[in-house]
Formats: structure tokens, sequence, C-alpha cells
């Protein structure tokens, strides 16, 4: 299977136990603290900088977008990335949740900083990906912790049915083909990786 061709690769094991079990406990501390200082009033309303559970794709979810532990995970995955789908990429952002019992992820595609997407498992309960190929095909992937699927978030539609299970924890990791229409979106157009998304700073 090309990627170039499918759209869509799945790669086993493609990060290691150690850095999928850190990641994952990591962020499910980070959880913890966000609901902890919000309840303690530490956060106003609708900031996003301890992350959120209001983000309306998935809402009570708590996501986190561009924390700097997934930028640097972004940043780390690119050779294998680029080596898996045989593209020069540009690292846009990475974006984090931690899905609960009920949750739902409706079929949808991706902005245009989500070319060359991937979900990668950090934990939990198995909790499948639907995609519809480029054949008009539905196809179900299932991923155990440190898996990892690769496929066009702008021309791939995906979805996944209501979460039955306890928790399960992904983080998304996006990226973009090197070409002079895609520079915009290096970086989802801010100076560096690692930066809120409401930080509006000049690029360098």
């Amino acid at each position: 299977m090309t990627f170039k061709k499918e759209k869509y690769k799945i790669v086993r094991s493609a990060v290691s136990k150690d850095v999928v079990n850190f990641v994952n406990n990591y962020i499910i501390l980070k959880e913890q603290v966000h609901d902890t200082l919000k309840d303690s009033r530490y956060i106003i309303p609708f900031s996003d900088d301890w992350g959120t559970k209001e983000d309306p794709q998935c809402w009570n979810a708590y996501s986190h977008y561009a924390d700097v532990a997934m930028e640097t995970l972004l940043v780390n995955c690119l050779p294998l990335v680029e080596k898996e789908t045989n593209l020069k990429l540009w690292p846009t952002y990475s974006y984090t949740r931690v899905y609960r019992k009920g949750h739902e992820l409706k079929k949808h595609t991706d902005r245009k900083s989500c070319e060359v997407s991937i979900t990668l498992n950090l934990g939990g309960d198995m909790w499948p990906i639907y995609l519809i190929d480029t054949k008009g095909k539905n196809i179900e992937v299932k991923l155990k912790p440190g898996d990892m699927l690769l496929y066009s978030g702008c021309e791939l539609e995906h979805w996944r049915n209501p979460f039955k299970g306890n928790y399960c924890s992904q983080v998304f990791l996006h990226y973009n083909t090197q070409n002079k229409k895609n520079k915009i979106n290096k970086f989802d157009n801010k100076i560096h990786l690692g930066l809120p998304k409401w930080f509006k700073g000049k690029k360098l």
C-alpha cells in the first residue's frame, strides 16, 4: 500500500511504548490540572492556555492545541512520516484530545493545514476510526497505543462512532507538503511551533 495512491496508510508500533506511555500519562495529568484550575476559578471562561473542554467538534472532551510536548512529537515524527508518505513536509500543528464514554466524532474532512494527518493512539480503550477511501469504501482502522494512521485529512472523510469505553487518548499530528502554495500553512501560519492559536505575531 502506498500513501500517494490510497491516501492513507497504517504504521504499527510507530512510536515506542516508553514514549507513548509518557505522553499518555502527561496528557491525562494535564487534563486533571485543567479541571482543578477551572473548578478553582484560576482559569477564565473560554481560555484554552491549559487546554479546553469547549471544542464544538467534540464538546466536553479535553483538547489541547499545540501543546509544547505534542509539538515536539510532531517534529520528532516528521522523518518517519516523510518516509512513509514519500513526501517532503512542513509541520503545521498538533492537537491532543482525551475522549470519554459517549463522545463521538462526526464525519468530516479537515482544514488546509491538515493535508497529511496522523492520528496516534496514546492509550486507553480501543476505539476504531473510520474513513472513506478513494474508491468510496468504508474502512475501519483499529489502533493500539503507538500505532498511527496516516491519511489525507482534507480529502478523506473520517469519523468515530459513539465511544463505549472508559477513555481513549489520541494526538493528531498535521503536516503540509512543501510547496509555494502551502508555505502560509507552515507552523499553522505562526512564527514557530508551540504557540497558542490566538497568537497573531508577525512571521519572521
